[in-house]
C-alpha cells in the first residue's frame, strides 16, 4: 500500500510560486478524508503532467456534506441580513487579497491564459461583493386580495446541491455560492474533476471569510457517483449545474424522480454572429477573435457560428482569417499568450 495522500500538498506553480493545496474533501469548515479514501491526479493541460492528487467524494461521501449542510441551515437560514453580507464581503476581500496565487492556480489547473485567469479572479471578487449587496434585498410579493384576505409569498432558503464546469472553475464557483450565501441557503458544491484546485482553495478562505461550519461543503469527484448523488439526493431542495445539455437531461430526470427539488440548468449553445453589409468590419473582426477564442473557445456562449450578407462575405472572411492567424498559441503563463491549451 502506497504512502497516505496528506490533506494539504506543497505544489509549485511554472512562475516559481511555491504554495498549500487542500486535497482533502472541504466539509464542517475542515479538509476531511473521504471514507475510502480514493485519490485520482489532477492534470495540467498545459504539460500533462499531474500537478497532484486530490480525495474523491462518493456517494456516502455526498451524503456527509449534505447532513453537514442540513445540520447548518437552521441557523444559517435564519441569520440577519448583515451577518451574512459581512461574510461575502470579507470573501470578495480575501479573493482580491490572493488574486494572483489564484490565477496561477487556475491557469495551471485549466490551462487558460493568465491573462484570462486574471480576469475571471477580478469577477469572482466582484460577483461575492455585489451578492454581499443584496443579503437585504431578497423580498417577497404582497398581493392585494381585498380587505378581508391577506395573500404573500415569502422566499425561503434552502439547501441546495451544485455542479459546475472545468471551463471557468472559479468564477462558476462565484455564480454558484454568492446566492446561495445572500439567500441564507447552504450547499454542497461539486467542482469538476479536471480542475478541483482553485475551488478547495476557496474553501481555506471560506473559513478565513469567517463562514459558520456547513454553510459551504466543496468536494471533488466525479459526475458518477457524486453528481449523481447530488442530482438524486432526497435531502437537497434545489440542484444548480453549468455543463452539457446531455448531462442536463440526466439531472433533470433525478431531480424529478427523487424528490422533484427545483433545478436551474445552464446548458451549452452555439451562439450566432451577424455581419451585415453595412457592418463596422475591422471592428466586426475584432469582435469576433474574441467571441470565438477568447477563454480559448472554451465557453457555452462562445459566438462561434458566424452569418456573413454576401455583400461582405469575402471581405470578412479574409480579414477573419489574417486576425485568426496572428493569435499567439502557447504556454498560458507567457504574458503575450492569446489562447493556452486546450482543457
Amino acid at each position: 500500500m502506497g504512502q497516505e495522500l496528506p490533506l494539504k500538498v506543497k505544489v509549485k506553480i511554472p512562475t516559481g510560486r511555491e504554495y498549500e493545496q487542500p486535497t482533502g474533501l472541504f466539509i464542517n469548515n475542515e479538509f476531511v478524508y473521504p471514507k475510502q479514501k480514493k485519490t485520482f491526479d489532477v492534470i495540467s493541460p498545459t504539460n500533462e503532467e499531474s500537478i497532484t492528487s486530490v480525495y474523491e467524494a462518493l456517494e456516502e461521501d455526498v451524503n456527509t456534506a449534505v447532513d453537514a449542510a442540513r445540520a447548518a441551515y437552521d441557523s444559517w437560514s435564519t441569520s440577519a441580513p448583515e451577518v451574512r453580507a459581512k461574510v461575502l464581503y470579507r470573501l470578495a476581500d480575501l479573493i482580491e487579497e490572493n488574486a494572483d496565487l489564484l490565477a496561477e492556480i487556475e491557469t495551471f489547473d485549466n490551462g487558460k491564459s493568465l491573462m484570462n485567469s486574471k480576469g475571471d479572479v477580478a469577477l469572482t471578487a466582484a460577483y461575492f461583493r455585489s451578492c454581499a449587496g443584496w443579503c437585504d434585498k431578497i423580498l417577497g410579493n404582497l398581493i392585494n386580495t381585498g380587505a378581508t384576505h391577506l395573500n404573500y409569498t415569502q422566499r425561503v432558503p434552502l439547501v441546495c446541491g451544485q455542479i459546475i464546469p472545468w471551463n471557468f472553475p472559479i468564477l462558476m464557483l462565484s455564480w454558484k455560492l454568492g446566492p446561495v450565501l445572500a439567500s441564507g441557503s447552504t450547499t454542497v458544491l461539486k467542482s469538476a474533476e479536471s480542475t478541483p484546485l482553485s475551488a478547495l482553495y476557496v474553501g481555506k478562505l471560506l473559513v478565513e471569510a469567517g463562514m459558520p461550519k456547513g454553510v459551504v461543503n466543496i468536494i471533488s469527484g466525479f459526475g458518477n457517483p457524486a453528481g449523481a448523488a447530488i442530482a438524486s439526493h432526497p435531502k437537497l431542495e434545489k440542484v444548480a449545474f453549468t455543463g452539457s445539455t446531455a448531462v442536463g437531461r440526466k439531472i433533470m430526470k433525478a431531480a424529478a424522480e427523487s424528490n422533484l427539488k427545483k433545478v436551474t440548468l445552464e446548458l451549452g449553445g452555439k451562439s450566432p454572429n451577424i455581419v451585415f453589409n453595412d457592418a463596422d468590419i475591422d471592428r466586426t473582426i475584432q469582435n469576433l477573435v474574441m467571441a470565438i477564442f477568447y477563454n480559448s473557445g472554451e465557453v457555452c456562449c462562445a459566438g462561434s457560428r458566424v452569418l456573413i450578407q454576401s455583400g461582405v462575405y469575402d471581405e470578412v472572411l479574409a480579414k477573419f482569417k489574417k486576425a485568426a492567424e496572428s493569435i499567439k498559441v502557447g504556454n498560458p503563463f507567457d504574458p503575450e499568450t492569446f489562447m493556452g491549451a486546450q482543457a
